[in-house]
């Protein structure tokens, strides 16, 4: 299993010796329209980086429609952070119902919903929940990625 658990409100991002930590975070409104800019947002955020989206799409619309369904208090947003480091990805959500953690559960074969976290643990290299100054939590989940490549230096190159 992928999932772990963290006692500390630190991301734990470190980043690499040579490198550039990216980041994006933005409240949303805990509501469908909301996870659904999350998921947009994201993937905007990765294509303007160059990076791969497709994986992290749909780990961050899983965890972000988890905010808005089960995370959801009425007038409270969450919150979703986006970080590249070196040639991984982190996304985190948070949002204001620490008392309600997630867990992996095996759905009832009839059931419209309950699969989210399972696609979580396909996707994510590891995931967890870091729990927060009472009343939030931060679910969270990392990607590793090939980086590209970088573009060929066109000196010497001939007809331009």
């Amino acid at each position: 299993m992928n999932q772990e658990t963290q006692e500390t409100t630190e991301p734990g991002i470190r980043p690499e010796p040579s490198g550039e930590v990216r980041n994006f975070t933005m409240l949303l409104s805990s509501t469908p329209r909301g996870a659904r800019l999350a998921r947009l947002l994201a993937v905007d955020a990765l294509r303007s980086w160059g990076l791969p989206h497709e994986r992290a799409s749909h780990v961050v619309a899983e965890l972000a429609a988890n905010a808005a369904t089960h995370g959801r208090l009425p007038g409270h947003s969450f919150r979703r952070t986006l970080y590249v480091v070196g040639a991984m990805l982190r996304f985190e959500v948070t949002d204001t119902r620490g008392d309600q953690l997630p867990a992996l559960r095996a759905p009832d074969d009839v059931a419209e919903s309950g699969r989210g976290l399972l696609l979580v643990e396909a996707l994510a290299d590891r995931w967890g929940v870091t729990e927060g100054q009472f009343p939030r939590k931060t679910v969270w989940a990392e990607l590793g990625f090939t980086p590209p490549e970088p573009a060929p230096s066109r000196s010497g190159a001939v007809g331009g």
